[in-house]
């Protein structure tokens, strides 16, 4: 035979070697008595981090990550189809809504078939993954139903699964509230603590039932998975473009056929994970941080491994979802451990606490919550006007705030230029709202009795940087006969009366109500220190410089009726030459140097200060008799800049604590007035505190300015404030959980293990949403605060909160930045400066509950003022003057709020009603309310209301028959039957509300 046909005949051969096609056996399903392992296929796409939201999805910037999730939605879509059996699931609804939008209707079509068929699942569902220590539950409701809603509609599913793989710490909040109370079956995650996994590995309590609720209990329970690393696969099992994982090569005709070699290390690690795990059923997370980019490189290797490792018959492998997982759990019949209160605070390892991001950048954190207040009263300002089916609404401000809530936004550990992102997606949401208000209250306000048809609306103006002393429509001369006309809105379901102060230019000014009655008004000097902040931070925000300078803040005494407004006219007037009793006396001043004790307050709150140290030492409060020594301080950490684990974004990692000196700067002065007193402090050349005590109120408030911090001695410094008394309190504090329930904190202690202090402070810092208290046997002493920040009781008798960090150092978690924040107007940069508040109250044991939960309500939803001139009597003539949108004889009771009122697109309103109060919380509030729908809704004729879900996407009834019950181990699986609110009778349409229930309803009005 020649030799050419040798050829022939050999490349004949290779080419059948070459055609040989291998079908992978992916049919797999669960094997009765064989350890399962579920291939849960996952890419973890953060809305912002290192790149903001939109780079993220286009898959811009990619000099700092290459990463685009348009690629990696793209390329699931045919990389499903190929095989039927392979599995996915998707989270972030921000990512998805957009891609979605982007869609053919083919490619619509095909996505919804591979939901029905259970190839793709949405679980979680949120717009993100929002973090759980520093978001407000109300924003974790808002931004989770934004999602869920958009899911129901669009595919008509309910996401079964809560998937908070990455949030730094967990709270009991997201396991009652955000899981079970939203229809979850269960929740999984990767962060707890390196010294609580580790335990649990041993006892094999990673999965748990997790009763975050002592008020709600077994009836909002959820099955509970911790993984055993991380949320990534088993090590050397990564598969995107480039990952250094050996493959499976199966080609026995190729060099490095290595089958065998693969499967027994698969079966080896999922034999380790079976070590550890209850039951026959382990899950492996097969992805990870924006992965999928390319989706056969994945599913080409799992379709080889699910194949490979059934034929050797040791293990199953199979694709799966987390809701397949659970369902396996679930038909075990399995009893698990019994875990409460929370997963605070999270150390990866030793002396790297997660506790410093609890306060990382104060100013996005403040912003958020000011937005997020302002977000609730401007849906219910759309709601009495009718929402519009075009712009201007408050869809842009849910969007951005729902954007917010993700775990590196409001966390404060994203670049500089992302959090720069978050912040302007606020403002635009917030410019567009603001004018859904402006319109909204000119409609309110315009009388159909009395005003002209053909007169014009009134054109209202806000003022969002009241924080910083400025306010444009106040700052306005005010000839005769001209008036400033003030509408408050009261976004909350109780009359309600606070003193409100705006700056003004003009010390002869007077004050009256809507009846035309004066009504007693005080002038407080604006100092320089504020001046110097307006300035500086106008220019810097709004690019121009204030046009005029206020020299007075005006303040008076306002109240309006539940979720309505009064009316407000400010006018000029001639004073005669004596002073006016209304303008702030000076009565001491540090430079005068004086040595007697001065007591501040005109109620009966009185707070006592050594004018010699210019330090507060006691409180009084001569209604309750309650005194206590009190003192106030303010102190820095200075941030360690060890190698192996600095302070940064994330991690809170002291080294020493220094005490503020006063650098020369200090000065301490009182005003006095009608209605409140101040106690000014210069603690130093950047700390300055104002502290005001009003009349008629029975707490402090602290308004602290802080920055910026100084860094030129090559020290980053994490700023605090201490409240210190004489209370014996046994190591015991209490903090609130995203702030809703209170949980028992003891110093250098867990309740899940024994705890191996390494960071005697970090360590015993936990998140602060609404507050946190001490108490004896006779005393409490509550804390409440503006924004999320971190907190704790270093000492018995102590609190204390920090109020901001800057720090010169990355601490090593990704972020690859220093938390160093500055502000730059004209290419000048310094660093930032945050102006908040904090609140301070002491009371008889067992009766402080009231004030943290009302009070605390009155901060979250501060009164909401809108700003208009007239001439003369215009006004009053031809507008309402005052407004409830209940019925004028109806209040919600003092243990109720309403969270949400909001039209919906299709004329449905949603509601939600939330119980403020814990079971045994307090002795007279603590129990069953009710609410009047008929007196809320006075003006409408209600047709059907319907109770859903809290997320608004199911039917109540329909999650609760669909609601697995998990067995939990021994005695402690046995709780008392939880009492909750019963169904809505549509002849009387109460609703009944427990302690700590949210009910959500969608009402269709006739």
């Amino acid at each position: 035979m020649a030799i050419g046909e040798w050829i022939l005949i050999a490349l004949m051969c290779f080419w059948c070697v070459e055609s040989k096609y291998i079908v992978y056996n992916t049919t797999s399903k669960t094997v009765p008595g064989k350890l399962n392992v579920h291939l849960v296929a996952h890419s973890h796409d953060d809305v912002g981090w290192l790149k903001t939201v939109d780079q993220y999805y286009v898959g811009s910037n990619n000099s700092i990550q290459g990463a685009c999730v348009q690629n990696v939605l793209d390329s699931l879509v045919p990389a499903l189809l190929a095989d039927k059996n392979r599995k996915f699931f998707y989270v972030e609804q921000a990512f998805f809504q957009r891609w979605w939008r982007d869609q053919s209707e083919i490619v619509q079509e095909t996505v919804k078939q591979l939901i029905n068929s259970g190839q793709l699942e949405l679980i979680n569902g949120g717009m993100c993954m929002h973090d759980e220590a520093t978001s407000h539950y109300i924003d974790m409701i808002d931004q989770t139903t934004l999602g869920h809603r958009f899911i129901k509609q669009v595919f008509n599913v309910t996401p079964r699964i809560g998937w908070q793989i990455d949030p730094f710490g967990h709270s009991a909040v997201q396991a009652y509230l955000l899981s079970a109370e939203v229809g979850f079956d269960s929740l999984f995650f990767a962060r707890i603590d390196y010294q609580d996994r580790a335990k649990r590995k041993d006892e094999k309590s990673l999965e748990v039932v997790w009763r975050g609720s002592k008020s709600l209990g077994s009836s909002a329970q959820i099955f509970t998975g911790a993984f055993p690393e991380n949320y990534e696969p088993p090590s050397n099992f990564y598969y995107e473009v480039n990952d250094d994982s050996p493959i499976v090569q199966d080609n026995i005709e190729l060099f490095d056929y290595n089958v065998p070699e693969r499967v027994n290390e698969f079966v080896a690690a999922a034999l380790s994970q079976a070590n550890i795990t209850r039951t026959n059923h382990v899950m492996w997370t097969m992805g990870t941080d924006f992965k999928y980019q390319y989706a056969h490189t994945w599913f080409r290797q799992m379709d080889k491994f699910i194949h490979y490792v059934n034929q050797d018959g040791r293990v199953n492998a199979l694709y799966s979802t987390p809701s397949i997982y659970t369902d396996a759990k679930y038909a075990t019949n399995e009893a698990w451990p019994l875990k409460t209160d929370d997963y605070f605070p999270y150390a990866d390892r030793i002396n790297a606490y997660w506790t410093g991001y609890f306060t990382s950048r104060p100013g996005l954190k403040g912003y958020a919550r000011t937005m997020s207040s302002y977000y609730l009263a401007a849906r219910q300002l759309e709601f009495f006007k009718g929402r519009s089916k075009v712009r201007p609404n408050t869809d842009s401000l849910a969007d951005a705030l729902a954007l917010v809530q993700h775990h590196d936004a409001i966390t404060g550990t994203s670049k500089q230029h992302v959090a720069d992102d978050y912040a302007k997606r606020l403002s635009i949401g917030y410019e567009e709202a603001a004018k859904v208000v402006e319109t909204s209250l000119a409609s309110i306000t315009r009388s159909s009795s009395k005003t002209n048809s053909g007169s014009p609306m009134t054109k209202f103006q806000q003022c969002l940087l009241l924080n910083i002393s400025y306010c444009p429509p106040s700052e306005v001369d005010l000839p005769n006969g001209k008036k400033l006309v003030v509408v408050v809105y009261n976004p909350l379901g109780w009359k309600r009366k606070d003193v409100i102060r705006i700056p003004v230019i003009d010390e002869n000014v007077i004050v009256k109500d809507s009846g035309g009655k004066e009504i007693e008004s005080q002038l407080l000097p604006l100092q320089n220190a504020s001046l110097a902040i307006r300035n500086y931070y106008s220019v810097a925000y709004l690019g121009k410089f204030p046009s005029v300078t206020p020299k007075y803040w005006l303040a008076f005494s306002a109240s309006a009726p539940p979720i309505g407004f009064n009316t407000y006219f400010i006018s000029r007037v001639k004073r005669p030459v004596v002073a006016a009793p209304s303008k702030s006396q000076v009565v001491y001043s540090s430079e005068e140097k004086q040595n007697d004790v001065i007591e501040v307050g005109p109620g009966d709150l009185k707070l006592v200060y050594s004018a010699n140290k210019g330090k507060l030492i006691r409180y009084i409060n001569s209604r309750t008799t309650v005194k206590e020594s009190v003192g106030q301080s303010y102190s820095f950490y200075r941030g360690a800049d060890n190698i192996q684990q600095a302070s940064g974004a994330y991690v809170f990692r002291p080294n020493g604590t220094y005490s503020t000196k006063s650098d020369g700067q200090g000065s301490f002065t009182v005003f006095r007035g009608p209605l409140l007193d101040e106690v000014h402090q210069r603690i130093n050349s950047w700390i300055y505190q104002i502290t005001r005590v009003y009349k008629g109120k029975e707490h402090a408030e602290f308004e602290f300015t802080v920055g910026p911090i100084p860094i030129n001695d090559g020290m980053g410094k994490e700023v605090v404030t201490q409240i210190s008394t004489h209370m014996k309190t046994n190591r015991t504090f209490y903090t609130d959980s995203s702030g809703r329930d209170f949980i028992e904190r003891i110093r250098d202690y867990r309740k899940d293990w024994n705890l191996e202090v390494n960071q005697p402070v970090a360590g015993n810092y936990y998140p602060i949403n609404l507050g946190m208290y001490l108490k004896d046997d006779s005393k409490e002493l509550s804390i409440l605060v503006d924004r999320s920040v971190a907190g704790s009781s270093i000492k018995d008798g102590q609190l204390e909160i920090m109020l901001h960090r800057r720090l010169l150092h990355d601490d090593g978690r990704g972020v690859a930045e220093a938390l160093n924040e500055t502000v730059c107007v004209q290419n000048k940069c310094s660093g930032l400066t945050i102006v908040g508040k904090y609140y301070l109250r002491i009371d008889p044991l067992g009766e402080a509950a009231k004030w943290r939960r009302s009070f605390g309500q009155e901060i979250y939803s501060p009164f909401l003022l809108a700003f208009t001139e007239q001439e003369g009597d215009e006004w009053a003539n031809f507008h309402v003057l005052s407004f409830s949108g209940m019925d004028p004889s109806y209040v919600l009771p003092d243990n109720v709020a309403m969270i949400t009122l909001q039209e919906l697109d299709d004329g449905k309103v949603l509601l939600r009603l939330a119980h403020l109060y814990e079971i045994g919380e307090d002795k007279d509030l603590s129990v069953m309310a009710s609410v009047q729908l008929e007196k809320v809704f006075a003006n409408k004729k209600i047709n059907k209301v319907t109770e859903m879900s809290l997320s608004a996407n199911q039917g109540r009834a329909e999650m609760e028959k669909k609601r697995l019950v998990w067995k939990v181990e021994g005695a402690s699986g046995e709780a008392p039957k939880v009492v909750r609110g019963g169904p809505v009778d549509p002849a009387t349409l109460v609703v009944e509300l427990a302690p700590m229930e949210i009910r959500t309803f969608v009402i269709d009005f006739n």
